[in-house]
């Protein structure tokens, strides 16, 4: 797959294309169907599909207080792209300058012009330009008169709970602990990725020795609690793939520790050594919530129950 970090970067010769357009924050079920779609029509039309997202996110640039939590790094989404089938993404950096775009020229001077737009396929919910005020009905009516076919897809559901797939349902979801809903809307298990950074090795001097993550900026980061999950060392390269025992939270039996923690232990393995390595953090099922124990003695007998029940919860993932 082709990534372009400018518009300026698209061969002026470039063929006609599919076009779907989106921050594309999770590449959640409803993400993956609209790409899917636009892959399919350009296979029809016998045409490149483009992927048209930004960075970052423009919530992060227009929006007054806390921005809203990443469910994917960048590369994480441009990497699910390329296993879809999109040809090439246009990676189009979000700045003040184009939040004020009007509707008009962002239909017809990047999304026409500049990608060779000959169908575009959104979500019917998709917003663009200054203050979001184009829709698909606006960008219906510019395709019109340029000769673009415009799809506006109805919005996916949950299967179980009847709502509309999206980012900010998943972020809730994760945001609750409820990792188990948000891995069948992401149709993936929810990762948080960064680097590995040294601890106090209390883990270590009590048996289980935990790599300590240095979570991604903005990264969403599940309630407090143990889950069972998966540690991905080299998620980008040769991806090795540990099951593991994660918790996240403050680790309260210590007093002293006061900001959050994920923290992740290879429960199988006895020598492996992670610091300054670049992990992934696969989150899998909510086992506990976080709790405060009496006694260290207190606090390794939970770990080893924690740990035969996320055992079982792997073994069956497993098969």
């Amino acid at each position: 797959m082709k990534i372009w970090d400018d518009l300026s970067d698209v061969p002026d010769d470039w063929a006609a294309s599919v076009v779907t357009i989106g921050v594309f924050d999770g590449v959640h079920r409803g993400h993956r169907e609209l790409i899917r779609r636009a892959v399919n029509r350009a296979q029809v039309l016998e045409v490149p599909t483009i992927v048209l997202t930004f960075w970052p996110n423009p919530a992060e640039v227009v929006k007054r207080g806390d921005p809203p939590a990443r469910l994917a790094t960048l590369e994480q989404r441009l990497r699910i792209f390329a296993e879809l089938g999109v040809t090439a993404t246009l990676v189009l950096p979000f700045t003040p300058e184009l939040s004020q775009a009007s509707p008009e020229m962002f239909a017809g001077n990047i999304v026409a012009e500049g990608l060779h737009a000959r169908e575009v396929i959104v979500g019917e919910n998709f917003r663009f330009g200054h203050r979001a005020r184009g829709d698909v009905a606006l960008m219906a009516e510019v395709g019109k008169r340029l000769g673009i076919k415009i799809e506006g897809v109805h919005l996916l559901t949950t299967d179980r709970e009847g709502d509309a797939v999206s980012s900010t349902l998943v972020r809730r979801q994760v945001a609750g602990g409820e990792i188990a809903a948000a891995n069948r809307a992401l149709a993936r298990p929810h990762r948080v990725e960064g680097v590995v950074v040294a601890g106090e090795g209390r883990g270590r001097e009590l048996g289980f020795p935990t790599a300590n993550l240095a979570p991604t900026p903005y990264a969403a980061i599940p309630a407090d609690g143990v889950y069972a999950g998966r540690i991905v060392v080299d998620p980008y390269g040769d991806a090795k793939v540990y099951p593991a025992a994660i918790s996240v939270g403050t680790n309260p039996t210590f007093d002293e520790i006061i900001s959050r923690r994920v923290e992740a232990w290879a429960y199988e393995e006895h020598d492996l050594e992670l610091y300054d390595v670049s992990i992934a953090i696969d989150f899998a099922e909510l086992i506990r919530k976080q709790k405060k124990f009496d006694s260290t003695d207190e606090l390794v007998a939970a770990v080893n129950a924690d740990v035969a029940k996320i055992k079982i919860v792997m073994g069956e993932q497993a098969r």
